[in-house]
């Protein structure tokens, strides 16, 4: 999860001036002689421009504003950034007449004498500041003679987070004058195809923001730019301030037809994964909520609206209690209880009935919700595929019971165990912040600061949504033994809808032909493995629109990540691995030009005829700125074999493919014998049907695109196929679009793209057959087993999308049905016992390359004509040529009684 409260950019700019002169007017005046457009205090502030790159999530950012002083005399000028806090500053310079003074970056305790000394003189301070809830402020000023001109270049970078399913680049812009230039210009570039873009600003209205603003999107390419002319950004026709005095919001998307995408870049790599339409797992939810007295009063009304407005999200599939902590602690319920409506209903009036009291116990508050998730689980109260999370919210420091910080983390840390994750939320400025963070940390959760605002209970309610739709639990990125280096977290408790898992690293072997990326998951109903593989040519051609995007930004975006996620380890770390830790940070700051936590941005600025130093810190949060779970553990399939091609046995097989042909292998006659089936679009046969194994398999016949009604030339296939046991309440229905998987009323969906292993455990009858595993290879096939002794293929057919008859489809083998039972029928299943056939008097047939001859099965005599079909489990685009005898007249004589007796009416 994000570790900010907005995974956005967020940019302010204040360019303004700090000296004596003319008096500010808010508008025109009348009859006197008006101040020079867009000159306030003889500065006139001609250009700002904000220049954001974009490329794979990765925001390189530069601030440019450009004055100068029209004054008779001297002025101060000074340049006001707001930033967010999750971003690294990388430069600053400041150019005053042609001559260019450089910030640098240096270790923090390098820089300190250079800041105590220019402290001492009185003539500077800190640059960095915190400001409101998600900026830090940059701020410089600088003196500047009579008719100088002055350009200050702010540049900083940030990795944007995904955020209820986008990224968000919010512009906070306060020019405080009229500028004669200003733009705000991004563009964007994703590998994935952008999918949405937009933007709004909230200090201008939508008819004068269209005449000013341009935004466009094609492909991997998106561009927003906006240039108001001075007119518009006039607060009222007459008047000489600025109305541009708010936020300006640009959200963007990318396509996800497939849910993993890996880029390699000049031997890096990002591997980002965002998988869709999966159910969501069930949570069980303890809130630990603080009620002592300092919650008195709006605090307690805002948890409590929260804590409503929250019940109404709650899903029925979940589990919840509440556990309330002053001096001592009181429950809801004893145990955790399911969300069912009359559930939700009296915690609705336990909620309303909440009141402050007494002193803060946070210690055995946590302790007991921790101790009723743990029982739940170990007393299978709860869905064995069900997540578990601990909420705590609190507005103080504890003061009775246990109290000392270091004690209660190791408390919960012990109770814990690694098992599930901690959130906390503190509520307003008056407490241990850094200790709520670390708390959560080292529990593989995050801590949010609650602002004490009228917004507080939707501040508390957004962070619910955050967490309240966990797709996947235990998350495991997994890449080949030997081959990277300097990997970043790969490894997540828990993958929330909306969110994005982000993982870079190093390649070992630059000139690496392919890469592999396997996640692994556990899913609501099932076990998942998705895997990306990466031509590495392919990807280069990919990439070469490098005059779109900024130099080695996979590198930087991977240096960014590490020396966050490092900067996190550190936080809990102590002796010789806290100092590691800081090392690692501090050599990756210094390489890469980050001003972070533990390096300051020196700026030598000219003053008063002698060079002064300024410091830029960051500081940090701490310092106050102004299917079903009906199924037991399903582990991952782990073979790599599953997650290649398949790769057909050398056993009897039986498929259905083209038009629809039908072959059926005669392994002791080292033969094989096809037919087809001429019917109408629409309808569905029956393939293959197990009463004892419960397994059936239907298929849905497709035409040509227009409706050829001619039985004698038109062209018929699959283009849909259903696979269900009845034994594990599975079912599958799959087209050349998607891939749907149901258990009982849960849905999981997946496409052609996806390269994923499914598997799942269930009661059959069939020794061997308890267990289900589904592996999707990308834009090929699709291997299904029950067990070890049924096993289908689905090959997909492609074809090109504008041809004027053909559309894609689908073929169906079966190459393990050894555990099938002896009552299995079917047009394909009545040939899983063995049957034998005898050919005689072969002579020349109507087409002298296709002999005829006669043949004697099932106590029929039939003319059969030798030919040859395909079998596209190796290659769906060439196919092998398989010779066979072709029973005539839609296999009458071979199959048992008509083909009209297959007909089914639905898949399922």
């Amino acid at each position: 999860m994000a570790s900010a409260w907005w995974p956005c950019l967020i940019l302010a700019l204040l360019s303004g001036l700090a000296a004596s002169g003319f008096p500010r007017s808010p508008s025109r005046p009348l009859g006197k002689r008006s101040l020079p457009e867009g000159v306030v205090n003889g500065i006139e502030v001609y250009s700002t421009k904000i220049s954001c790159k974009v490329t794979s999530r990765f925001a390189h950012n530069v601030v440019t504003t450009r004055a100068v002083n029209r004054a008779d005399t001297a002025k101060e000028v000074s340049f006001d950034v707001e930033l967010p806090k999750t971003a690294f500053i990388t430069n600053f310079t400041l150019t005053i007449d042609g001559v260019t003074y450089p910030g640098n970056v240096k270790e923090k305790e390098v820089a300190k004498k250079q800041y105590e000394k220019a402290v001492s003189q009185g003539k500077t301070a800190g640059l960095v500041k915190a400001s409101g809830r998600k900026l830090e402020k940059f701020t410089v000023s600088v003196n500047v003679a009579a008719g100088s001109k002055v350009t200050f270049e702010l540049t900083y970078e940030e990795l944007l987070k995904r955020h209820k399913g986008k990224y968000e680049m919010y512009l906070k812009v306060q020019p405080k004058q009229l500028v004669k230039h200003f733009e705000i210009e991004a563009d964007i570039f994703e590998p994935q195809g952008i999918s949405t873009l937009d933007a709004e600003a909230s200090f201008i209205t939508n008819d004068l923001l269209g005449s000013a603003l341009t935004k466009s999107f094609s492909g991997r390419k998106g561009r927003v730019s906006f240039k108001p002319s001075m007119d518009q950004q006039r607060s009222c026709p007459t008047c000489t301030d600025s109305l541009l005095n708010g936020d300006f919001i640009i959200t963007y998307d990318v396509n996800r037809e497939s849910p993993a995408n890996v880029q390699i870049v000049n031997g890096y790599f990002v591997h980002f994964f965002a998988p869709q339409g999966l159910p969501v797992v069930p949570k069980n939810v303890v809130f630990v909520i603080d009620i002592s007295g300092s919650m008195h009063g709006r605090k307690m009304e805002q948890t409590k609206d929260a804590l409503l407005k929250i019940l109404e999200d709650v899903k029925e599939d979940d589990y919840l209690n509440f556990i309330l902590f002053s001096g001592d602690v009181t429950t809801w319920k004893d145990t955790l209880v399911q969300a069912t409506p009359e559930n939700i209903e009296e915690a609705r009036t336990f909620v309303k009935n909440i009141d402050d009291q007494g002193m803060t116990n946070i210690n055995d508050g946590l302790l007991r919700g921790i101790s009723m998730l743990n029982k739940a689980r170990e007393e299978h109260s709860v869905p064995e595929r069900s997540t578990s999370i601990v909420i705590m919210l609190t507005d103080g420091d504890p003061n009775v019971g246990e109290s000392r910080p270091e004690k209660i983390q190791e408390n919960v840390r012990n109770a814990i165990g690694g098992k599930f994750p901690l959130y906390n939320l503190g509520f307003g400025n008056n407490l241990n912040y850094n200790f709520l963070e670390s708390m959560a940390l080292e529990n593989h959760g995050l801590a949010r600061r609650i602002y004490e605002d009228s917004d507080a209970n939707l501040q508390l309610q957004g962070f619910y949504e955050e967490v309240a739709n966990p797709l996947l639990t235990g998350v495991e990125v997994e890449y080949p033994e030997n081959a990277i280096q300097d990997l970043t977290q790969s490894a997540y408790q828990h993958f929330y809808d909306g969110s994005e898992i982000v993982v870079a690293g190093r390649l070992l072997d630059e000139d690496m032909n392919n890469f592999k990326a396997d996640v692994k998951g556990h899913g609501a109903i099932n076990d998942l493995t998705f895997t990306e593989e990466v031509d590495m040519k392919e990807m280069e051609k990919a990439l070469k629109e490098q005059d779109y995007i900024f130099g080695n930004y996979i590198e930087r975006l991977w240096a960014y990540l590490t020396i966050e996620q490092l900067l996190e380890k550190r936080k809990n770390a102590h002796g010789e691995e806290k100092e590691n830790l800081t090392a690692q940070a501090l050599d990756l700051s210094l390489k890469y030009h980050f001003v972070t936590p533990l390096t300051s941005m020196v700026v030598t600025k000219p003053e008063d005829n002698e060079d002064q130093t300024a410091i830029a810190d960051k500081p940090g949060e701490g310092e106050h700125g102004e299917w079903r779970p009906d199924f037991e553990s399903l582990p991952v399939a782990r073979s790599m074999a599953y997650l290649t091609s398949y790769q057909p046995p050398q056993t009897p097989y039986y498929y259905v493919d083209g038009d629809p042909h039908f072959i059926i292998q005669v392994p002791q006659r080292d033969d094989a014998i096809c037919f087809n089936v001429d019917e109408d679009p629409g309808t569905v046969l029956r393939l293959i049907q197990d009463p004892i194994t419960g397994l059936t398999v239907n298929g849905q016949i497709i035409g040509e695109k227009g409706g050829n009604s001619d039985s004698k030339t038109r062209k018929t296939y699959f283009g849909k196929l259903g696979i269900a046991s009845a034994h594990m309440d599975f079912r599958m229905e799959v087209t050349p679009e998607k891939i749907t998987l149901w258990s009982g009323a849960a849905q999981s969906t997946f496409s052609w793209l996806d390269t994923v292993t499914v598997t799942q455990d269930g009661y059959s009858p069939t020794p061997g057959s308890q267990r289900l595993s589904v592996t999707i290879n990308r834009k090929k096939n699709m291997v299904v087993s029950f067990g070890d002794g049924v096993t289908f293929v689905v090959v997909l057919h492609q074809v090109w999308k504008k041809h004027p008859v053909h559309q894609d489809f689908l073929g169906f083998y079966v190459v393990d049905s050894h555990r099938m039972s002896a009552q299995t029928h079917g047009l394909l299943g009545q040939f899983f016992h063995p049957f034998d056939f005898k050919v005689s008097d072969i002579h020349p047939g109507s087409d002298p390359t296709k002999p005829d001859a006669t043949m004697v099965v099932k106590d029929h005599r039939l003319t059969v004509t030798r030919g040859s079909q395909k079998d596209y489990r190796k290659d769906a685009s060439v196919g092998t040529k398989v010779a066979c005898w072709f029973v005539h007249n839609n296999g009458q004589g071979l199959i048992d009684g008509v083909h009209s007796d297959y007909i089914v009416p639905n898949l399922f």
